[in-house]
C-alpha cells in the first residue's frame, strides 16, 4: 500500500528539468571560474588543487553515504532504544500468530548463548506483555518463539529464548517477576525446541496416526516432562479396575485424565507446572484421533539369516498374534517362563493379551519360514522408565535370536527419545545379562533377593542408534519401520 509521503513526490520529467537546469549552471560557473583563474600567473596550478580538492570531496561523500545508508530506521513516536521496539515487536507478532520470529535486540558478536524455555503468568492488560519484552531486552535476551494459553484471570505467555550463557536462571526469573510476571517456570532447552508448535503438533498428529503406540510418546513430547500411566479398565487377572473417565476428559491443575479408546483411563501428571485448557485440548484432540483411527500397527518385516542358514522373520506384533504367542507359551519350558515372568507359570497367558496391546508399547515377534512363532520381545511405557522383556522359546534359544530382539528394542527406545531402558529378570539368567552388556552402553545393576534389574542408560546421538541396529544377524527385505524422531524427551 502506497503511503501519503511517497503519493506527494513530483512527477519524474519535473525531476529531470531540475537536473538538467542545475547541470547547465554548474557549467555556465566552471567555465567563468576557469577564464577568471586560468589568466593568472599561478592559475593552472590554482585549477590542479581544486580538481584534487573536488575529487576529495566527492570521495569523501560516497564513503560517508555507503556507512550510513543501511542505518535503521528510528522508532516512531519516541527515542526508545532499537533492542526494546525489537523486543515488543517481535512479541507482539508472535501473540498474534501462536509463534514469534524476530524477538529482543539480538546478541552481537560471537558470543555464548543458552536456549530457556519459560512460562510466566501475566495479566489480562495492555502493556503486561510489553513490560515483559522490555525486561527481557534489558538483559539482552532474544524472544525466539512466544505461545499464549489464555485463562479465566489473565495469560500464561511461554517463550523460547535465546539468552547470554551468563545470564542465569535467578536472575532472569527476578526481572520477569518485576516486570510483571507471576508463578515463572524456566528450564533449559535444546535445538529441538525451536520447532514451533503448529507443526510440531502435526507431526506428532501423523506419528499417532500411524502407530497406536506413538500416542502416549506423543503426548509426553507434547505436554513436557510428565509422568503418563495407562490404566486398563480390566486388570491382568480379569477383574474390573473401575478406572474411567468422561468422554471429554477431567482436568484438575498438574493432573489430566483421558478417556483411553481401548478401555480405561490415561493419566498424566506434571506436578511441577499446572496445565493450561489451551494443552488440554491439544491432549484430548490426540486422543479423539487415536479413537477414530482404530487399532493400527505399521506392518513391515525384516527376513535375517541365522549362523546356521535358517531363515526368520522379524515384525510387529498386536493381539492379532495372541493365538500364535500362547501356543508359544505352551511349548515352553516352566524355566524358560519362570525367568520371563518372574511368577505364577500358570498366569504367563493372563499377561499376552495386556503385553500385545500397541497403547503399552511396542511388541517384536520372531518367526520362522512356516509361520511359527517363537520369540517375542517387549517394549513396555512405565510412566516415566522403559522396560525391556525378552521370551524365547527353549530350542531357539543361543542362536542370537535375544541380542537381535534386544538391540532393537534399544534401538527403538532411542528414536522414542527414551533415556534409560531397564530390564527384570533373575541373577542366574546369564543369558540376559550377557545380552545387556552386549549393548556396550552404560549399565547400573541392581539386585535385591535374587532378582536382578539392569538399567541402561541411552543417548539419543545418531551414532548410538546406527550402532545398535547393525553389526548383528544379515538383514533381507525392506526394513521394519522406525518412528519419526523428534528429540530428546523434555
Amino acid at each position: 500500500m502506497t503511503s501519503a509521503k511517497s503519493a506527494r513526490r513530483p512527477h519524474h520529467w519535473r525531476r529531470d528539468l531540475i537536473e538538467l537546469a542545475a547541470l547547465f549552471t554548474a557549467v555556465a560557473v566552471a567555465d567563468a571560474i576557469a577564464n577568471l583563474i586560468g589568466h593568472q600567473p599561478d592559475g593552472p596550478y590554482l585549477l590542479v588543487a581544486s580538481a584534487v580538492a573536488l575529487v576529495a570531496t566527492a570521495a569523501f561523500h560516497t564513503w560517508w553515504a555507503r556507512r550510513h545508508s543501511h542505518a535503521p530506521p528510528s522508532g516512531e513516536g519516541g527515542s526508545a532504544p532499537g533492542g526494546v521496539n525489537a523486543a515488543v515487536h517481535g512479541a507482539r507478532d508472535g501473540a498474534a500468530g501462536g509463534a514469534g520470529g524476530s524477538g529482543a535486540g539480538r546478541i552481537a558478536g560471537a558470543e555464548e548463548t543458552t536456549l530457556w524455555r519459560m512460562r510466566t503468568t501475566v495479566r489480562d492488560a495492555p502493556g503486561s506483555l510489553a513490560a515483559l519484552c522490555v525486561a527481557l531486552a534489558g538483559l539482552r535476551v532474544d524472544i525466539l518463539t512466544l505461545g499464549t494459553h489464555p485463562l479465566a484471570r489473565g495469560t500464561v505467555d511461554e517463550f523460547l529464548l535465546r539468552a547470554p550463557s551468563s545470564l542465569q536462571a535467578q536472575e532472569l526469573s527476578r526481572e520477569i517477576a518485576a516486570a510483571g510476571g507471576t508463578s515463572t517456570w524456566i528450564e533449559r532447552a535444546d535445538a529441538h525446541d525451536l520447532v514451533d508448535i503448529p507443526t510440531r503438533v502435526l507431526s506428532l498428529a501423523t506419528r499417532t496416526a500411524l502407530d497406536a503406540a506413538e500416542l502416549p510418546l506423543a503426548l509426553r513430547q507434547l505436554l513436557g516432562r510428565c509422568t503418563i500411566h495407562s490404566l486398563p479398565a480390566v486388570s491382568v487377572t480379569g477383574r474390573p479396575t473401575e478406572e474411567g473417565a468422561p468422554v471429554e476428559g477431567v482436568l484438575e491443575e498438574t493432573v489430566m485424565r483421558l478417556r483411553d479408546p481401548s478401555g480405561g483411563v490415561i493419566s498424566v501428571e506434571r506436578p511441577y507446572l499446572p496445565f493450561t485448557p489451551t494443552e488440554f485440548a491439544r491432549a484430548r484432540a490426540l486422543v479423539e484421533l487415536d479413537a477414530r483411527l482404530g487399532p493400527r500397527v505399521p506392518r513391515g518385516e525384516d527376513v535375517l539369516t541365522l549362523p546356521e542358514g535358517n531363515e526368520i522373520t522379524v515384525r510387529r506384533a498386536d493381539h492379532g498374534d495372541l493365538a500364535a504367542a500362547r501356543a508359544m507359551h505352551d511349548r515352553c519350558s516352566q524355566r524358560t517362563l519362570g525367568l520371563r515372568y518372574h511368577g505364577p507359570v500358570a498366569d504367563a497367558d493372563r499377561y499376552l493379551d495386556h503385553l500385545l496391546s500397541p497403547r503399552f508399547g511396542r511388541t517384536l515377534a520372531v518367526q520362522t519360514a512356516s509361520g511359527r512363532l517363537v520369540a517375542l520381545g517387549h517394549l513396555l511405557w512405565d510412566g516415566d522408565e522403559t522396560e525391556v522383556a525378552l521370551l524365547v522359546e527353549d530350542g531357539w534359544q543361543r542362536r542370537g535370536i535375544g541380542s537381535e530382539l534386544l538391540g532393537r528394542l534399544v534401538a527403538l527406545a532411542v528414536e522414542a527419545g527414551c533415556d534409560s531402558v531397564y530390564a527384570v529378570t533373575q541373577s542366574h539368567n546369564t543369558g540376559m545379562v550377557a545380552a545387556m552388556r552386549a549393548l556396550e552402553l552404560p549399565l547400573d545393576y541392581q539386585i535385591e533377593e535374587g532378582t536382578l534389574v539392569i538399567t541402561a542408560r541411552l543417548t539419543t546421538d545418531r551414532l548410538t542408534t546406527d550402532r545398535l541396529t547393525t553389526d548383528r544377524l544379515p538383514t533381507e527385505g525392506s526394513g521394519l519401520p522406525a518412528a519419526p524422531t523428534e528429540g530428546a524427551r523434555r
